[in-house]
């Protein structure tokens, strides 16, 4: 039985050698390609692919939030995060949003192919040259809950900390107001707040508020 894959990956060159190379492989058919998060969630919804494989700095929706919303939408849909970043908090960002294999952009065809027959079959594949990261990660100290928000929550947390209604800040960076629910309710869930007013007492608590513009 065929893979079927959906390729996420703001860079067009490595969206199309990905593309070219897994399409080489045996039992492995790239069914899409997405340019950033949005996409990537969009086209999953639509193809259906069986494994997205994905990228993690992209512009719109990082690799993060996508993996995040596809497994609420879409959670049949199993993602393994192919990127060049293999520090502990983007190990960890991503394997807590729902990622089931995390690999390095040093992976070679064949090793991928292994890596997407492992995820489907229920199973993870974590790059070897990144696991010692899990393990620095479980042996330190629970975070804050503010230094588990992704850099984008953070940002929408200082713009709702501002004053800013969710269209406002849908217009201020340049995404949907679906998108900014979505990262509201993620933050909310991660500082344990009920509310926007609760959210910004947060902030200011913690020096997440950022001053308004003149």
């Amino acid at each position: 039985m065929s893979v079927r894959v959906l390729v996420a990956d703001d860079q067009r060159v490595v969206r199309e050698g990905l593309t070219l190379v897994l399409g080489l492989l045996p039992d492995i058919e790239v069914v899409g390609a997405a340019a950033d998060g949005a996409e990537a969630v969009a086209l999953a919804e639509r193809l259906r692919p069986d494994i997205v494989l994905m990228d993690l700095r992209m512009p719109r929706c990082d690799g993060v939030e996508a993996t995040r919303l596809l497994r609420e939408r879409r959670p049949e849909v199993r993602v393994v995060v192919l990127t060049t970043y293999s520090d502990d908090r983007s190990v960890l960002d991503a394997l807590r949003a729902g990622a089931r294999g995390y690999l390095t952009k040093e992976a070679g065809g064949e090793e991928i192919s292994a890596a997407l027959r492992r995820v489907l079959e229920d199973g993870a594949a974590i790059d070897p040259a990144v696991q010692h990261h899990v393990l620095n990660a479980l042996a330190r100290p629970e975070p804050e809950p503010h230094e588990r928000l992704t850099p984008r929550e953070a940002e929408v947390l200082g713009l709702i900390a501002q004053g800013l209604s969710n269209a406002e800040i849908a217009g201020r960076l340049y995404i949907g107001e679906a998108t900014v629910k979505s990262h509201i309710n993620h933050l909310l869930a991660k500082i344990d707040a009920r509310d926007r007013a609760q959210a910004i007492a947060y902030a200011y608590r913690n020096g997440l508020a950022v001053p308004g513009e003149t």
